[in-house]
């Protein structure tokens, strides 16, 4: 369980899997609809892996900067960019756990299923905090508390979700405001007579002006 995953290895074949990009879809559609980003703002989106989010935002912003600590992961993305011949997506492959973190500031910050990953979780809103500008936002997502049963393969996994009250509270505490939270999508897995339903919320916050 505290084994870091080894996602190069599962990059080419990560866009395959149609519950993932629904999950993306569900997610980017979220954020556009809580935050309202507009053609002003500079965005990053952590953990971005082969960009699903990432790529879904892009044209609601001026620019968007894609962060993973995956090389692999963000070659996928850098084909896509340059398929597609995009102009306002970027890449760096940086990690929180080494204490790497990307420069600049940013207007919007977003991250999709990568707390879970992160031993710390509360670094990564410490970091999103220092990399904001005044005013910024932040729009977050992961997988509500759960059993353990989510994740067929449990490496990299740190955390069976999370009790979207208590990282609010946590939020708070560091300095942001204007805490919300919502339903993002609803996953289910198993089968049909054996269904289960894993909630993921988004909980988006601002940095004071």
């Amino acid at each position: 369980m505290n084994e870091k995953r080894d996602f190069d290895q599962v990059a080419p074949s990560w866009d395959e899997e149609p519950r993932r990009v629904k999950l993306a879809g569900n997610v980017a559609s979220s954020i556009i609809g809580a935050i309202h980003p507009d053609q002003t703002m500079d965005a990053l989106d952590f953990g971005c892996g082969t960009g699903l989010v990432t790529l879904l935002l892009r044209p609601w912003v001026r620019s968007i900067l894609g962060v993973d600590s995956s090389r692999g992961m963000l070659a996928v993305l850098e084909r896509k960019v340059r398929e597609r011949e995009m102009t306002n997506v970027e890449t760096v492959c940086r990690d929180l756990e080494k204490d790497e973190r990307p420069a600049g500031r940013f207007h919007l910050i977003v991250s999709s299923m990568t707390l879970h990953h992160l031993p710390e979780p509360a670094r990564l809103f410490n970091l999103f905090n220092d990399l904001l500008l005044p005013g910024g936002l932040i729009a977050v997502a992961d997988l509500d508390t759960e059993d353990g049963n989510f994740h067929d393969d449990s490496t990299g996994v740190f955390h069976h979700g999370f009790d979207r009250e208590k990282i609010m509270a946590h939020l708070l505490e560091i300095g942001f405001i204007d805490c919300g939270a919502q339903t993002a999508d609803v996953i289910v897995k198993g089968t049909e007579a054996a269904a289960r339903e894993y909630p993921v919320f988004l909980i988006t916050a601002r940095k004071p002006s």
